[in-house]
């Protein structure tokens, strides 16, 4: 189904400037700047700690930066929250509906809540459901819905008041791989038709499937930024592992050319295997972590 999404002309979706978050003196956010384009899709990755929950509160206007400047679709979010947070939908990790309402109480409390008013509030409802494929649902307590239809229904909420900006928190976490390939592919048709989203996860398949550009955090500071391809050039194309007891090293080059003329000059080559780098090798190899 094809709809419009409402949008000022702006090619600046979000712009972070040197912002700092101080905890007890203790800097959780470090010194962070980056710009997320208007319709783009935007991973930002980092292990527990690194920084990654904090500036998400401080885009959606949750906790106030200590110093620095944040901006939503040119909106100050500290000195214009209302207007910032106008631009935001939000779905969450945690399951966030109401499971005492029905599908359609739950979307229509949502849309009172911002003052969408009628008749338009019950078409955009309406649409909404039919795009999350919900609308067969809509009388159906919450409770009853499986965690996929649970996860659509949130992103319909979150899109009911035409936002401009999605933001995603593990969107998938918890759902059977046909249910998250779905999602995904309702989350890709969204971006193509307009819709900036920023995507936090743990699935490094997810964020190489769905985004144009990746930031990595770590220690609440931003360590690397760019499209998946740049940072394969970056880090090295080709790997080269080599099983050391029970754990594996693993060798960057520039190429898989350079990897497998690395690997066919070793005398020895037991426990060893070349392949393409992928994101979860470039993310431990910044972080010293695996997401989990």
């Amino acid at each position: 189904m094809k709809f419009s999404l409402a949008k000022r002309l702006m090619s600046v979706a979000v712009h972070l400037e040197n912002v700092y978050k101080i905890y007890n003196n203790v800097p959780v956010v470090n010194d962070l700047s980056f710009t997320i384009n208007a319709g783009e899709m935007f991973g930002l990755l980092g292990p527990n700690g690194a920084g990654k929950s904090t500036t998400i509160r401080m885009l959606t206007t949750l906790t106030k930066p200590t110093q620095g400047q944040i901006e939503v679709f040119g909106y100050d979010v500290i000195s214009q929250p209302i207007l910032a947070k106008q631009c935001l939908g939000v779905v969450l990790q945690q399951v966030s509906v109401d499971d005492d309402l029905t599908v359609w109480e739950n979307m229509e409390l949502h849309g009172r809540l911002h003052h969408i008013a009628n008749p338009g509030r019950q078409r955009l409802i309406h649409q909404w459901l039919e795009y999350v494929e919900l609308a067969t649902r809509r009388d159906n307590l919450v409770r009853t819905l499986s965690g996929g239809m649970k996860r659509r229904l949130q992103i319909a909420r979150a899109l009911l008041h035409q936002p401009q900006i999605l933001f995603l928190d593990e969107p998938t976490v918890g759902l059977d791989p046909q249910t998250r390939r779905r999602l995904w592919e309702m989350i890709r048709d969204l971006n193509k038709q307009g819709m900036t989203m920023l995507l936090t996860t743990h699935y490094m398949d997810e964020v190489e499937y769905l985004c144009h550009r990746i930031g990595i955090m770590d220690g609440g500071t931003l360590i690397s930024l760019g499209t998946l391809q740049e940072l394969r050039s970056a880090h090295g194309e080709g790997l080269v592992m080599k099983q050391v007891g029970e754990r594996w090293e693993y060798l960057f080059f520039p190429t898989l050319e350079d990897a497998n003329s690395y690997l066919n000059q070793q005398e020895d080559k037991t426990g060893m295997m070349v392949r393409p780098s992928n994101l979860e090798d470039i993310f431990v190899e910044l972080t010293g972590h695996k997401l989990d």
